[in-house]
């Protein structure tokens, strides 16, 4: 996979604050606003997706993207699906982007990847995503952290992994190496 200069030297120092970013702030607790319904879906989403493809518990969740579209995990039904839990703070989700970029751009086709950023005002999220180059991804925006409760996650720079039946293959911390071989063997 190719790096990009600048994430190169964010890995770096990614390494270095892993332990502070993965113990850093907790999820917000209050009531989900901001455009994010968990766990219910949409009534019209998995009328869009095929027979065979039919929505497990977990994606039920709709959202807007930092991009302002209207998002549903439905989406993502019936095939392999990464959700990547990050903050535009954090040293170590900075280190990852050039694999989420790098696997998106290899497997996108096949898995479905989703950044969902919390923990940060919205124009800091634009600017790590548009830094880090990992425009190419969805990022579902998660202002009161309805996503990261419905499914969990209590710490940012957490990838949930789910197979095309929407079980749960990794939750939690992976470097690169691990991350990039786990897509790749869900892509088939």
């Amino acid at each position: 996979m190719r790096m990009r200069p600048v994430v190169g030297a964010l890995m770096a120092l990614s390494l270095l604050w892993v332990g502070g970013c993965a113990r850093g702030s907790g999820v917000a607790t209050g009531p989900a606003t901001g455009g994010i319904e968990a766990p219910a879906a949409a009534a019209g989403s998995q009328a869009s997706q095929p027979a065979a493809a039919a929505v497990p518990p977990l994606l039920s969740f709709t959202g807007t993207t930092l991009d302002g579209a209207a998002f549903t995990g439905a989406a993502l039904a019936g095939r392999p699906a990464v959700l990547w839990f990050w903050a535009p703070w954090c040293a170590a989700c900075a280190g990852q982007a050039a694999s989420i970029a790098d696997m998106q751009e290899a497997y996108g086709d096949r898995v479905g990847i989703v950044g969902i950023p919390g923990l940060g005002a919205e124009p800091a999220m634009r600017q790590f995503v548009s830094e880090l180059g990992v425009g190419g991804v969805r990022h579902v925006n998660d202002p009161t952290g309805a996503l990261w409760r419905h499914f969990k996650v209590v710490e940012q720079s957490t990838y949930l992994i789910l197979d095309r039946t929407g079980e749960t293959v990794h939750q939690g911390w992976l470097d690169s190496l691990e991350f990039e071989s786990t897509v790749e063997s869900l892509a088939g």
